[in-house]
């Protein structure tokens, strides 16, 4: 008979190791982990694996003591997950003992490591830890550094508390009656117009969601399509449109959407959720760089592939996952897309580029690099004071910055970077 909660554990424990062991994001390695679960065994996989990597300096303190070295990954992952429940969840240490115990018996690179897993986690289970009195989760140091020089440790420590927090659910309406929804879903109707819920329980069960009436998208992640605000019979390019949120955005206002990505498997995401929600969109694969459409578009919609920084609170792997080393090669490949972008626009046409970062050098500079290179292109900071904006996230180069201790008291906000440009006529 197996133990309760093993099979979750089990996944968590192959989540973390393919985060740490192999430098894998949490969503190439989660599908496979969880794939013979049923739907509780998987969303409790899903949530001890996303808690104990938010809370990965936590644990390590309270392993610490009981550690005379650093052990081997596996083993340490089997331990944080133990302490992530025995210590934020209160769950019963008994069984989790057993389940970590279990884990390195299971495989005979680790089994010889039982012993000291079980006897340390004894020791925390004894202990008298409070959990909640353990300083703020902190950024690694390949990732503070340039947070700290571009922001002040001040704001830094502000970014740490907000992705200590377990963030809530936001959902964009597809008619754009925000209010209409935050009744039916019974939620909290945001400042920009998303809809946001602080508890919920299966996504798919939450009114709507089988008549496509919204979808699942961060505040932050919904101002650019806002921002470019398509009139009826426009041609607009979403670029790198994967997953789809900003390209049913631009479907919902009655543009003439052409969707375009480098994956093959992420556009067929995209396909999906518009079919979902009753949208279309035409679909192209292909990258960016290479391809060339047959008529200019009005406008342009530059979501860029980034270092995903903002999204930590959401993503908490991001910061063992990576390590900054990609951080030149996609500083270029921003560059280029923008150019790519502006040759894509009619003259007069408009760009709004965007990405889902926190560093400077992904946001600021892009658009300072950019109005050096194309004679006659404009920054339009008029075109970002949409309703609920507020002033202070404008910049002076006229771009907005938006971070996750924004809207703190209501649950943050992912870090994003946006900016309005107007190719010449």
């Amino acid at each position: 008979m197996s133990q309760p909660g093993l099979d979750a554990r089990t996944a968590a424990h192959t989540v973390l190791n393919g985060v740490f062991q192999h430098g894998r994001q949490m969503s190439e390695v989660l599908p496979k982990a969880v794939a013979r679960l049923d739907p509780a065994d998987r969303a409790r996989a899903q949530r001890l694996a996303t808690e104990t990597l938010r809370m990965i300096p936590r644990c390590d303190r309270v392993l610490g003591p009981y550690l005379k070295r650093k052990p081997v990954e596996s083993a340490h992952n089997a331990m944080r997950i133990a302490v992530y429940e025995i210590c934020a969840e209160g769950a019963a240490a008994h069984g989790v003992v057993n389940s970590a115990v279990s884990l390195m018996r299971a495989s005979e690179a680790t089994t010889r490591l039982a012993g000291l897993v079980n006897a340390v986690l004894r020791k925390v289970a004894s202990s008298d830890v409070d959990w909640n009195a353990l300083p703020t989760p902190g950024l690694p140091k390949w990732l503070r550094k340039p947070l700290v020089d571009d922001f002040g440790k001040a704001s830094v420590a502000a970014f740490e508390e907000a992705h200590a927090k377990q963030p809530p659910l936001d959902l964009t309406p597809k008619t754009g009656d925000a209010a209409a929804l935050a009744k039916a879903v019974g939620g909290q109707l945001l400042p920009t117009g998303s809809v946001r819920l602080s508890e919920y329980g299966q996504v798919t069960q939450l009114p709507g969601y089988d008549d496509g009436d919204w979808w699942v998208q961060d505040a932050a992640a919904a101002i650019p399509a806002r921002i470019l605000a398509p009139k009826t019979g426009e041609r607009v390019l979403d670029l790198c449109a994967a997953p789809g949120g900003k390209t049913m955005q631009l479907a919902a206002s009655g543009a003439n959407v052409t969707s375009l990505d480098s994956s093959k498997p992420r556009m067929a995401r995209v396909s999906e959720n518009l079919g979902r929600v009753g949208l279309s969109s035409d679909l192209i694969t292909a990258d960016a760089r290479e391809w060339s459409p047959e008529t200019l578009f009005d406008g342009v919609l530059l979501d860029a592939p980034c270092s995903a920084t903002g999204t930590i609170r959401r993503h908490p792997d991001l910061p063992y996952a990576k390590d900054g080393s990609e951080f030149p090669e996609l500083f270029a490949l921003q560059a280029d897309l923008i150019d790519r972008a502006l040759g894509f626009l009619r003259p007069g046409g408009r760009l709004v580029f965007c990405t889902c970062s926190l560093l400077i050098d992904e946001g600021e500079e892009q658009v300072r690099d950019a109005l050096s290179r194309h004679q006659g292109l404009t920054v339009e900071p008029e075109a970002l004071k949409l309703h609920g904006v507020d002033p202070g996230w404008i910049g002076p180069e006229g771009g907005m910055r938006l971070r996750p201790d924004f809207w703190a008291e209501q649950g943050g906000m992912d870090g994003f970077y946006i900016a309005s440009l107007r190719k010449a006529d």
